[in-house]
């Protein structure tokens, strides 16, 4: 078994794409292995911009062994890296973590399973190598949580003001009409209004008998 760590990808040739894995050294000898470690940078964010996305200048995170099998290399392992976004109840912004494990397996030339098997439905070795980003991106993305929230038991915002309810007085709440009545309430409004007002006439109804 031989082991590969690269911490710092970009330090490495500039012409190297840190998704591709070389396999020349398993030589298609069933059992032979490697160990692949390396954190590969984002250079566009993945998943749902606004909602929850793992955020372009972060890194992913893998740690996989590759195995040479009959039918060709098989990857297994983990992936993990940052995510940042809004919590879908209260807005507020939040971070994470989005982790996956990885069982691929990617097919040798020629092989039963690269001969038999659609173009889309299975991985394989070009050229010697394997190309990680297909797995693990799509695989993150739909790791990302649908709806993200900063606790479970978020209250949300208020309805009838925009606020949080965590930030709000205990008996918080506004006074609802139903649409249909609110017309009929404006015109009691109204009348309770005339109802109030002074009169101006008031005094002229004097008796008869004080001329």
């Amino acid at each position: 078994m031989s082991d590969e760590r690269s911490p710092n990808p970009s330090s490495e040739r500039a012409d190297r794409n840190p998704w591709l894995v070389d396999t020349h050294e398993l030589g298609r000898r069933p059992g032979a292995s490697r160990t692949v470690q390396r954190d590969i940078p984002v250079t566009e964010p993945l998943g749902v911009p606004e909602v929850v996305t793992v955020p372009a200048g972060g890194a992913i995170a893998v740690d996989l062994l590759l195995e040479s099998v009959v039918e060709g290399v098989l990857v297994t392992g983990s992936a993990s890296a940052s995510t940042t976004g809004q919590c879908s109840r209260c807005l507020d912004p939040i971070t994470g973590e989005v982790s996956i494990d990885v069982t691929e397996l990617f097919a040798y030339p020629e092989s039963t399973t690269d001969e038999t098997t659609e173009e889309d439905e299975v991985s394989r070795v070009v050229d010697d190598r394997i190309d990680l980003e297909p797995v693990v991106r799509d695989a993150l993305v739909l790791a990302l949580p649908l709806v993200p929230l900063c606790s479970d038991d978020c209250p949300g915002l208020c309805a009838g003001c925009g606020v949080k309810w965590a930030d709000l007085e205990p008996g918080h709440g506004h006074e609802t009409i139903d649409p249909r009545w609110a017309a009929l309430v404006e015109r009691l409004q109204d009348t309770e209004d005339v109802s109030d007002a002074p009169s101006d006439r008031a005094g002229e109804g004097t008796d008869d008998s004080d001329r």
